[in-house]
Protein backbone atom coordinates (compact mmCIF):
# COMPACT_ATOMS: atom_id res chain seq x y z
CA UNK A 1 0.00 0.00 0.00
CA UNK A 2 1.23 3.46 -0.86
CA UNK A 3 0.14 6.60 0.92
CA UNK A 4 -1.61 9.17 -1.22
CA UNK A 5 -2.03 11.90 1.35
CA UNK A 6 -3.78 15.09 0.37
CA UNK A 7 -5.91 13.78 -2.52
CA UNK A 8 -9.13 14.60 -0.72
CA UNK A 9 -11.31 17.67 -1.25
CA UNK A 10 -15.03 18.28 -1.75
CA UNK A 11 -16.59 21.74 -1.69
CA UNK A 12 -19.67 21.18 -3.87
CA UNK A 13 -22.06 18.63 -5.31
CA UNK A 14 -21.33 19.38 -8.96
CA UNK A 15 -17.70 20.27 -9.72
CA UNK A 16 -15.55 17.84 -11.70
CA UNK A 17 -15.48 14.51 -9.86
CA UNK A 18 -11.97 13.08 -9.58
CA UNK A 19 -12.19 10.25 -7.02
CA UNK A 20 -15.19 8.35 -5.69
CA UNK A 21 -15.75 5.52 -3.22
CA UNK A 22 -18.10 2.71 -4.31
CA UNK A 23 -18.96 -0.74 -2.99
CA UNK A 24 -19.65 -3.48 -5.52
CA UNK A 25 -22.43 -5.67 -4.07
CA UNK A 26 -21.36 -9.19 -3.23
CA UNK A 27 -22.29 -12.14 -1.06
CA UNK A 28 -24.08 -9.90 1.43
CA UNK A 29 -26.78 -9.26 -1.20
CA UNK A 30 -27.21 -13.02 -1.69
CA UNK A 31 -28.00 -13.30 2.03
CA UNK A 32 -31.31 -11.48 1.51
CA UNK A 33 -34.41 -13.68 1.75
CA UNK A 34 -38.14 -12.95 1.97
CA UNK A 35 -37.80 -13.64 5.70
CA UNK A 36 -35.13 -11.03 6.40
CA UNK A 37 -35.30 -8.48 3.57
CA UNK A 38 -37.63 -6.15 5.49
CA UNK A 39 -35.41 -5.99 8.57
CA UNK A 40 -32.41 -5.43 6.28
CA UNK A 41 -34.25 -2.53 4.57
CA UNK A 42 -34.72 -3.95 1.08
CA UNK A 43 -38.04 -3.88 -0.74
CA UNK A 44 -37.30 -6.99 -2.74
CA UNK A 45 -34.85 -9.82 -3.34
CA UNK A 46 -32.38 -8.60 -5.95
CA UNK A 47 -30.87 -10.78 -8.65
CA UNK A 48 -27.29 -10.57 -7.40
CA UNK A 49 -25.49 -11.29 -10.66
CA UNK A 50 -27.51 -8.66 -12.50
CA UNK A 51 -27.00 -6.16 -9.67
CA UNK A 52 -23.25 -6.70 -9.94
CA UNK A 53 -23.39 -6.20 -13.72
CA UNK A 54 -25.33 -2.96 -13.23
CA UNK A 55 -22.84 -1.77 -10.63
CA UNK A 56 -19.93 -2.61 -12.93
CA UNK A 57 -21.59 -0.52 -15.63
CA UNK A 58 -21.93 2.35 -13.16
CA UNK A 59 -18.26 2.17 -12.20
CA UNK A 60 -17.17 1.99 -15.84
CA UNK A 61 -19.32 4.99 -16.73
CA UNK A 62 -17.41 6.95 -14.11
CA UNK A 63 -13.98 5.66 -15.16
CA UNK A 64 -14.66 6.44 -18.80
CA UNK A 65 -15.09 10.07 -17.79
CA UNK A 66 -11.82 10.25 -15.91
CA UNK A 67 -13.04 9.40 -12.40
CA UNK A 68 -10.84 7.27 -10.17
CA UNK A 69 -13.02 4.56 -8.59
CA UNK A 70 -12.06 3.17 -5.17
CA UNK A 71 -13.78 0.03 -3.91
CA UNK A 72 -14.62 -0.18 -0.22
CA UNK A 73 -14.06 -3.93 0.11
CA UNK A 74 -10.53 -3.62 -1.30
CA UNK A 75 -9.71 -0.69 0.97
CA UNK A 76 -11.08 -2.65 3.92
CA UNK A 77 -8.94 -5.72 3.12
CA UNK A 78 -5.85 -3.49 2.94
CA UNK A 79 -6.87 -1.81 6.19
CA UNK A 80 -7.18 -5.20 7.92
CA UNK A 81 -3.49 -5.80 7.19
CA UNK A 82 -2.86 -3.20 9.89
CA UNK A 83 -2.88 -5.10 13.23
CA UNK A 84 -4.59 -2.30 15.17
CA UNK A 85 -7.42 -2.11 12.65
CA UNK A 86 -7.88 -5.88 12.60
CA UNK A 87 -8.01 -6.05 16.39
CA UNK A 88 -10.48 -3.16 16.60
CA UNK A 89 -12.92 -4.48 14.00
CA UNK A 90 -12.75 -8.04 15.32
CA UNK A 91 -13.39 -6.87 18.88
CA UNK A 92 -16.37 -4.85 17.67
CA UNK A 93 -18.02 -7.91 16.14
CA UNK A 94 -17.30 -10.08 19.18
CA UNK A 95 -18.85 -7.48 21.51
CA UNK A 96 -22.33 -8.37 20.21
CA UNK A 97 -24.27 -9.27 23.40
CA UNK A 98 -26.37 -11.84 21.52
CA UNK A 99 -23.46 -14.26 21.16
CA UNK A 100 -22.77 -15.70 24.58
CA UNK A 101 -19.31 -16.83 25.68
CA UNK A 102 -19.23 -20.19 23.91
CA UNK A 103 -20.24 -18.90 20.48
CA UNK A 104 -18.06 -15.82 20.94
CA UNK A 105 -15.01 -18.02 21.45
CA UNK A 106 -15.84 -20.05 18.35
CA UNK A 107 -16.25 -16.93 16.20
CA UNK A 108 -13.03 -15.43 17.59
CA UNK A 109 -11.12 -18.53 16.54
CA UNK A 110 -12.70 -18.52 13.10
CA UNK A 111 -11.91 -14.84 12.48
CA UNK A 112 -8.33 -15.25 13.71
CA UNK A 113 -7.72 -17.89 11.01
CA UNK A 114 -8.79 -15.64 8.11
CA UNK A 115 -6.45 -13.61 5.92
CA UNK A 116 -7.31 -9.89 5.47
CA UNK A 117 -9.23 -10.43 2.22
CA UNK A 118 -11.42 -13.21 3.63
CA UNK A 119 -11.90 -11.32 6.91
CA UNK A 120 -13.11 -8.28 4.96
CA UNK A 121 -15.61 -10.51 3.17
CA UNK A 122 -16.91 -11.89 6.48
CA UNK A 123 -17.28 -8.44 8.03
CA UNK A 124 -19.32 -7.32 4.99
CA UNK A 125 -21.24 -10.48 4.04
CA UNK A 126 -21.75 -11.78 7.57
CA UNK A 127 -21.38 -15.29 8.91
CA UNK A 128 -24.13 -17.89 8.88
CA UNK A 129 -24.84 -20.46 11.60
CA UNK A 130 -23.57 -23.39 9.54
CA UNK A 131 -20.30 -21.64 8.65
CA UNK A 132 -18.88 -21.79 12.16
CA UNK A 133 -18.89 -24.42 14.90
CA UNK A 134 -17.92 -23.39 18.44
CA UNK A 135 -15.48 -25.76 20.11
CA UNK A 136 -17.12 -25.71 23.54
CA UNK A 137 -20.75 -25.90 24.53
CA UNK A 138 -22.91 -22.98 23.37
CA UNK A 139 -26.58 -22.80 24.22
CA UNK A 140 -26.89 -19.77 21.93
CA UNK A 141 -25.53 -21.73 18.98
CA UNK A 142 -27.72 -24.75 19.62
CA UNK A 143 -30.87 -22.64 19.84
CA UNK A 144 -30.20 -20.72 16.63
CA UNK A 145 -31.99 -21.75 13.45
CA UNK A 146 -29.86 -23.10 10.62
CA UNK A 147 -30.44 -19.97 8.51
CA UNK A 148 -29.73 -17.48 11.31
CA UNK A 149 -26.64 -15.28 11.24
CA UNK A 150 -24.01 -15.09 13.95
CA UNK A 151 -22.60 -12.00 12.20
CA UNK A 152 -25.23 -10.04 10.30
CA UNK A 153 -24.65 -9.17 6.62
CA UNK A 154 -24.47 -5.54 5.46
CA UNK A 155 -26.39 -5.37 2.14
CA UNK A 156 -26.85 -1.60 2.47
CA UNK A 157 -23.09 -1.04 2.34
CA UNK A 158 -23.80 -0.57 -1.36
CA UNK A 159 -24.92 2.96 -0.45
CA UNK A 160 -21.52 4.39 0.43
CA UNK A 161 -22.85 7.97 0.61
CA UNK A 162 -24.63 7.27 3.89
CA UNK A 163 -21.69 6.19 6.06
CA UNK A 164 -19.34 9.07 5.27
CA UNK A 165 -19.33 12.50 3.67
CA UNK A 166 -16.40 14.78 2.87
CA UNK A 167 -16.52 18.52 3.56
CA UNK A 168 -13.47 20.09 1.98
CA UNK A 169 -10.52 18.08 3.36
CA UNK A 170 -12.30 16.53 6.35
CA UNK A 171 -14.52 13.50 6.60
CA UNK A 172 -17.65 13.06 8.65
CA UNK A 173 -18.06 9.37 9.48
CA UNK A 174 -21.75 9.34 10.19
CA UNK A 175 -24.01 7.78 12.81
CA UNK A 176 -26.58 5.55 11.09
CA UNK A 177 -30.02 5.40 12.66
CA UNK A 178 -31.26 1.93 11.67
CA UNK A 179 -29.89 -1.03 13.71
CA UNK A 180 -29.33 -3.06 10.52
CA UNK A 181 -26.85 -0.46 9.28
CA UNK A 182 -24.91 0.69 12.34
CA UNK A 183 -21.95 -1.64 11.83
CA UNK A 184 -21.32 -0.12 8.38
CA UNK A 185 -19.71 2.93 9.92
CA UNK A 186 -17.27 0.84 11.98
CA UNK A 187 -15.78 -0.28 8.65
CA UNK A 188 -15.54 3.16 7.05
CA UNK A 189 -14.28 4.60 10.34
CA UNK A 190 -11.41 2.10 10.36
CA UNK A 191 -10.58 2.70 6.68
CA UNK A 192 -10.27 6.46 7.16
CA UNK A 193 -8.18 6.07 10.31
CA UNK A 194 -5.81 3.26 9.34
CA UNK A 195 -5.49 3.09 5.52
CA UNK A 196 -2.41 4.95 4.20
CA UNK A 197 -4.50 6.52 1.45
CA UNK A 198 -6.18 8.69 4.10
CA UNK A 199 -3.23 9.25 6.43
CA UNK A 200 -3.62 12.54 8.24
CA UNK A 201 -7.28 13.05 7.29
CA UNK A 202 -9.18 14.79 10.08
CA UNK A 203 -12.48 13.38 11.31
CA UNK A 204 -15.32 15.86 11.42
CA UNK A 205 -17.88 13.46 12.93
CA UNK A 206 -17.87 10.01 14.53
CA UNK A 207 -20.33 7.08 14.69
CA UNK A 208 -20.90 7.39 18.46
CA UNK A 209 -22.52 10.82 18.09
CA UNK A 210 -26.16 11.73 17.38
CA UNK A 211 -27.70 10.27 14.23
CA UNK A 212 -26.62 11.88 10.96
CA UNK A 213 -26.63 10.11 7.58
CA UNK A 214 -24.72 11.17 4.48
CA UNK A 215 -27.79 11.02 2.24
CA UNK A 216 -29.12 13.96 4.23
CA UNK A 217 -26.03 16.14 3.69
CA UNK A 218 -25.74 18.28 0.54
CA UNK A 219 -22.68 20.45 -0.07
CA UNK A 220 -24.65 23.11 -1.95
CA UNK A 221 -21.67 25.38 -2.58
CA UNK A 222 -18.28 26.19 -1.06
CA UNK A 223 -19.04 26.99 2.60
CA UNK A 224 -22.77 26.16 2.33
CA UNK A 225 -24.31 22.89 3.56
CA UNK A 226 -27.87 21.62 3.72
CA UNK A 227 -28.74 18.89 6.22
CA UNK A 228 -32.03 17.03 5.95
CA UNK A 229 -33.78 16.26 9.24
CA UNK A 230 -36.21 13.36 9.22
CA UNK A 231 -36.37 9.65 10.00
CA UNK A 232 -32.59 9.13 9.70
CA UNK A 233 -30.95 12.42 10.78
CA UNK A 234 -32.12 13.92 14.07
CA UNK A 235 -32.26 17.62 14.95
CA UNK A 236 -29.53 16.96 17.54
CA UNK A 237 -27.33 15.34 14.90
CA UNK A 238 -27.86 18.21 12.47
CA UNK A 239 -27.02 20.69 15.24
CA UNK A 240 -23.84 18.81 16.20
CA UNK A 241 -22.61 18.60 12.61
CA UNK A 242 -23.50 22.24 11.95
CA UNK A 243 -21.61 23.36 15.04
CA UNK A 244 -18.51 21.41 14.02
CA UNK A 245 -18.57 22.60 10.42
CA UNK A 246 -19.07 26.25 11.41
CA UNK A 247 -16.50 26.16 14.22
CA UNK A 248 -13.90 24.64 11.88
CA UNK A 249 -14.51 27.39 9.32
CA UNK A 250 -15.62 24.86 6.69
CA UNK A 251 -18.89 26.70 6.08
CA UNK A 252 -20.46 30.06 6.78
CA UNK A 253 -24.04 28.76 6.54
CA UNK A 254 -25.79 25.48 7.28
CA UNK A 255 -29.44 24.92 6.34
CA UNK A 256 -31.47 22.45 8.43
CA UNK A 257 -34.22 21.08 6.19
CA UNK A 258 -37.10 19.02 7.63
CA UNK A 259 -38.29 16.26 5.28
CA UNK A 260 -41.34 14.01 5.36
CA UNK A 261 -41.14 10.97 7.62
CA UNK A 262 -42.02 8.56 4.83
CA UNK A 263 -40.28 5.53 3.36
CA UNK A 264 -40.12 7.23 -0.04
CA UNK A 265 -38.44 10.35 1.32
CA UNK A 266 -36.08 9.02 3.95
CA UNK A 267 -33.12 11.21 2.92
CA UNK A 268 -32.89 14.74 1.59
CA UNK A 269 -31.15 13.48 -1.55
CA UNK A 270 -34.19 11.39 -2.44
CA UNK A 271 -36.18 14.59 -3.02
CA UNK A 272 -33.47 17.05 -4.11
CA UNK A 273 -30.03 16.77 -5.74
CA UNK A 274 -27.85 19.26 -7.57
CA UNK A 275 -27.05 19.00 -11.29
CA UNK A 276 -25.41 22.41 -11.82
CA UNK A 277 -23.94 25.14 -9.65
CA UNK A 278 -27.32 26.90 -9.67
CA UNK A 279 -29.75 24.06 -10.44
CA UNK A 280 -31.42 21.18 -8.61
CA UNK A 281 -33.59 18.30 -9.73
CA UNK A 282 -36.46 18.15 -7.29
CA UNK A 283 -39.58 16.16 -6.53
CA UNK A 284 -42.30 18.72 -7.39
CA UNK A 285 -44.57 17.82 -4.48
CA UNK A 286 -42.05 19.31 -2.06
CA UNK A 287 -40.55 22.16 -4.12
CA UNK A 288 -43.00 24.75 -2.82
CA UNK A 289 -43.26 23.44 0.73
CA UNK A 290 -39.70 22.54 1.73
CA UNK A 291 -38.50 24.84 4.50
CA UNK A 292 -35.07 25.55 5.99
CA UNK A 293 -33.73 26.90 9.26
CA UNK A 294 -30.60 28.99 8.60
CA UNK A 295 -27.72 28.34 11.01
CA UNK A 296 -24.64 30.55 11.24
CA UNK A 297 -21.84 31.00 13.75
CA UNK A 298 -22.62 33.33 16.64
CA UNK A 299 -20.32 34.82 19.27
CA UNK A 300 -18.14 32.47 21.36
CA UNK A 301 -18.88 29.46 19.13
CA UNK A 302 -22.60 29.62 19.81
CA UNK A 303 -25.07 29.12 16.96
CA UNK A 304 -27.43 31.69 15.51
CA UNK A 305 -30.60 29.99 14.24
CA UNK A 306 -32.96 31.97 12.04
CA UNK A 307 -36.65 30.97 11.71
CA UNK A 308 -37.72 28.74 8.83
CA UNK A 309 -38.23 30.13 5.35
CA UNK A 310 -38.63 28.51 1.90
CA UNK A 311 -35.67 26.24 1.21
CA UNK A 312 -35.09 27.49 -2.33
CA UNK A 313 -35.00 31.08 -1.14
CA UNK A 314 -32.71 30.37 1.83
CA UNK A 315 -30.36 28.24 -0.29
CA UNK A 316 -30.00 30.86 -3.03
CA UNK A 317 -29.21 33.57 -0.50
CA UNK A 318 -26.59 31.44 1.27
CA UNK A 319 -25.03 30.42 -2.06
CA UNK A 320 -24.80 34.04 -3.22
CA UNK A 321 -26.94 33.57 -6.34
CA UNK A 322 -30.17 35.24 -7.46
CA UNK A 323 -32.21 32.05 -7.50
CA UNK A 324 -31.88 28.27 -7.59
CA UNK A 325 -33.27 26.74 -10.78
CA UNK A 326 -35.62 23.81 -10.23
CA UNK A 327 -36.00 20.92 -12.67
CA UNK A 328 -39.07 18.80 -11.90
CA UNK A 329 -38.79 15.02 -11.88
CA UNK A 330 -42.02 14.67 -13.90
CA UNK A 331 -44.68 16.67 -15.69
CA UNK A 332 -47.73 15.01 -14.12
CA UNK A 333 -48.32 13.87 -10.53
CA UNK A 334 -48.43 10.14 -11.32
CA UNK A 335 -45.19 10.16 -13.32
CA UNK A 336 -43.48 12.36 -10.75
CA UNK A 337 -44.46 10.03 -7.90
CA UNK A 338 -43.41 6.89 -9.79
CA UNK A 339 -40.02 8.28 -10.76
CA UNK A 340 -39.40 9.74 -7.33
CA UNK A 341 -39.98 6.26 -5.86
CA UNK A 342 -37.47 4.89 -8.38
CA UNK A 343 -34.91 7.54 -7.33
CA UNK A 344 -35.44 9.72 -10.38
CA UNK A 345 -33.86 12.71 -8.69
CA UNK A 346 -31.11 10.82 -6.88
CA UNK A 347 -28.61 11.82 -9.54
CA UNK A 348 -24.82 11.97 -9.20
CA UNK A 349 -23.22 15.03 -10.80
CA UNK A 350 -19.78 14.24 -12.24
CA UNK A 351 -19.33 17.78 -13.57
CA UNK A 352 -21.53 20.86 -13.95
CA UNK A 353 -24.47 19.97 -16.22
CA UNK A 354 -23.37 16.31 -16.43
CA UNK A 355 -24.98 13.66 -14.24
CA UNK A 356 -25.53 9.93 -13.88
CA UNK A 357 -29.10 8.65 -13.54
CA UNK A 358 -31.06 5.42 -13.84
CA UNK A 359 -32.24 4.81 -17.39
CA UNK A 360 -35.68 3.71 -16.14
CA UNK A 361 -36.55 7.28 -15.11
CA UNK A 362 -37.44 8.25 -18.66
CA UNK A 363 -39.41 11.43 -18.00
CA UNK A 364 -37.03 12.80 -15.38
CA UNK A 365 -34.08 12.27 -17.71
CA UNK A 366 -35.96 13.99 -20.52
CA UNK A 367 -36.68 16.90 -18.19
CA UNK A 368 -33.00 17.17 -17.32
CA UNK A 369 -31.98 17.19 -20.97
CA UNK A 370 -34.55 19.85 -21.82
CA UNK A 371 -32.90 21.97 -19.13
CA UNK A 372 -29.45 21.54 -20.70
CA UNK A 373 -28.18 18.74 -18.43
CA UNK A 374 -26.37 15.85 -20.09
CA UNK A 375 -27.49 12.51 -18.64
CA UNK A 376 -25.35 9.38 -18.47
CA UNK A 377 -27.88 6.58 -18.22
CA UNK A 378 -27.15 3.38 -16.30
CA UNK A 379 -29.23 0.29 -15.63
CA UNK A 380 -30.66 -0.03 -12.14
CA UNK A 381 -33.54 -2.49 -12.04
CA UNK A 382 -31.80 -4.67 -9.43
CA UNK A 383 -29.67 -2.03 -7.71
CA UNK A 384 -32.80 0.05 -7.08
CA UNK A 385 -34.40 -2.63 -4.89
CA UNK A 386 -32.66 -1.04 -1.91
CA UNK A 387 -34.28 2.33 -2.74
CA UNK A 388 -31.17 4.24 -3.70
CA UNK A 389 -29.86 5.87 -6.86
CA UNK A 390 -26.44 6.88 -8.21
CA UNK A 391 -25.89 9.56 -5.55
CA UNK A 392 -26.68 7.11 -2.74
CA UNK A 393 -24.23 4.58 -4.22
CA UNK A 394 -21.27 6.98 -4.35
CA UNK A 395 -19.15 8.88 -1.85
CA UNK A 396 -17.11 11.61 -3.60
CA UNK A 397 -13.65 11.88 -2.07
CA UNK A 398 -12.13 14.42 -4.41
CA UNK A 399 -13.70 17.04 -6.66
CA UNK A 400 -12.09 19.97 -8.40
CA UNK A 401 -12.65 23.18 -6.43
CA UNK A 402 -15.82 24.93 -7.58
CA UNK A 403 -15.40 28.34 -9.15
CA UNK A 404 -16.82 31.13 -6.93
CA UNK A 405 -20.40 32.22 -7.59
CA UNK A 406 -20.67 35.21 -9.88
Amino acid sequence: MQANVGMVYVDSEVSRLRTVLLHRPGKELARLTPRNSGSLLFDGIPWVGRAQDEHDQFAEALRSRGVEVLHLDRLLAETLAVPEARAELTAGVLADPRLGDGLRAGIAGYLADQDPRRLAEVLIAGLAHEEVKPGGGSLVYEMLQRNDFVIDPLPNLLFTRDSSVWVRDRVAVTSLAMPARRRETTLTHAVYRYHPRFAGAELLYEPALEHVEGGDVLVLAPEVLAIGVGERTTPAGAERLARRVLTAGLAHTVLAVPIAQERATMHLDTVCTMVDADAVVMYPNVADTLQAWTITAGPENELTVRPPRPFLEAAAEAMGIDHLRVIDTGLDPVTAEREQWDDGNNTLAIAPRLCVAYERNVETNAQLERAGIEVVRIQGSELGSGRGGPRCMSCPIERAPLAPAR
